[in-house]
């Protein structure tokens, strides 16, 4: 299974003595190869563990999701929202304004929560509200 791999990879990218640098230069491209390899079951453990998970970590996995109208990154974000860090919801809205399409949209349309958190972030004049606006415009 590649979700061992990739958690032990993510783990290490996440410690405190984990450089920033080398997850931008080379640790994001090789979780992201190993992301495209999970199985069915990989992405089960994901979604299952990820809670679980440092705060570190899972900003680690949310910066790796990129293939728009997956609905299992998309799932694993949404599971994700909730969190009162700042900075990882920030980062799950970036990352679902390339996530959703036509297709997916209505999931987040639907999520009254989460509708809601989202235009009370629109109305602040910093990139949290940028970032809400822009993701807003989007879905309409």
């Amino acid at each position: 299974m590649k979700y061992e791999e990739f958690d032990k990879l993510i783990t290490e990218m996440s410690g405190e003595n984990a450089s920033d640098d080398y997850w931008y230069d080379v640790g994001v491209n090789d979780a992201m190869n190993l992301l495209g390899k999970f199985s069915d079951i990989d992405w089960e453990l994901l979604g299952k563990n990820i809670m679980d998970k440092s705060l570190d970590w899972q900003k680690r996995v949310v910066y790796c999701f990129e293939d728009e109208g997956d609905a299992r990154e998309i799932n694993i974000i949404l599971s994700l929202i909730e969190t009162t860090d700042k900075e990882l919801f920030e980062m799950c809205i970036d990352s679902l304004r390339f996530l959703i399409n036509d297709t997916n949209k209505d999931c987040i349309i639907n999520n009254n929560e989460l509708m809601e958190r989202l235009g009370r972030m629109a109305t602040i004049d910093d990139i949290s509200g940028r970032i809400s606006t822009e993701f807003l415009n989007k879905l309409q």
